[in-house]
């Protein structure tokens, strides 16, 4: 199988290409909130990613460490132990690119030596800057997501998401990251409580309204368990309802466990979507 070329997100952009984008989630973690050791390796990891292919993703997203709350950390060199032999599988079988699903610059600089070629960097660039210079050196994309140790009340996140997006972004740009492989992400759950969630995404267009592509990762997560009182996998009705709104809202792109009905989802409110434009 061909490796993928270089990511070019304006190709990718519902405000260019017409559609949404779905990266489809792929957790090599025995940890993770909802997946946590269903595909952790082998044979395992490829038949999703080639499922999560089939059934419309776009980009698949593989990670090594669970970002949950509460999750441990681990150090680079298990994270490299269960991502490599996942990427490697992945591009050798399906043509889809890869995104690598870490903060750490050791693992962004062999996963996409491996074939990755986006970076879904949940702290932003800011965690360990130097994971700017790796995607640069590599032509890579990034997905800038907002992600801050600091608190703050629901009346100034928009403000404070809007200034951390301003440091990663010239952290970006320094490193020779273009803007149109620069993608954004508000970050629902890292972080911030309910109340800031809903506000967050309520307002998502202030986001969207900076010019970046901004992909929206809910999908499962704990609000949609606190509005309906489902469990992770009994979460889907809730994600979707999120995501089309975010889509009305102008996001365009959409980190989900559940390809195949997001595409349909997805499908309908673009064709909705297209229509009023073009009316």
């Amino acid at each position: 199988m061909a490796p993928a070329a270089p990511i070019d997100i304006d190709h990718l952009d519902r405000r260019t290409s017409g559609r949404s984008l779905i990266m489809g989630i792929l957790n090599v973690t025995p940890d993770s909130f909802s997946d946590g050791g269903d595909h952790a390796e082998g044979e395992a990891v490829v038949a999703h990613a080639e499922r999560l292919v089939a059934e419309g993703a776009d980009i698949i997203d593989i990670g090594g460490e669970s970002t949950r709350p509460g999750a441990a950390e681990v150090n680079a060199e298990t994270e490299l132990a269960r991502v490599l032999p996942a990427i490697r599988a992945v591009a050798a079988r399906t043509n889809a690119p890869i995104s690598i699903d870490t903060y750490k610059a050791a693992v962004a600089e062999q996963a996409l030596t491996a074939g990755a070629t986006i970076v879904n960097d949940v702290w932003g660039l800011q965690r360990e800057p130097e994971i700017a210079r790796v995607a640069g050196a590599h032509g890579a994309a990034v997905v800038i997501s907002h992600w801050e140790r600091e608190t703050y009340s629901p009346a100034t996140i928009l403000d404070a998401m809007q200034r951390f997006f301003d440091r990663s972004i010239a952290l970006a740009r320094a490193a020779g990251i273009p803007d149109h492989r620069i993608v954004l992400d508000p970050g629902i759950g890292f972080g911030k409580n309910m109340t800031e969630n809903l506000l967050i995404l309520d307002r998502i267009d202030e986001i969207v309204a900076r010019g970046f592509p901004v992909l929206l990762g809910v999908s499962r997560k704990r609000f949609i368990g606190e509005i309906t009182g489902r469990e992770p996998k009994d979460r889907l009705a809730g994600t979707i309802a999120t995501n089309v709104l975010a889509a009305a809202k102008g996001v365009s792109a959409f980190r989900v466990h559940d390809v195949a009905a997001h595409r349909d989802a997805l499908a309908v409110t673009d064709a909705i979507l297209s229509s009023r434009e073009h009316s």
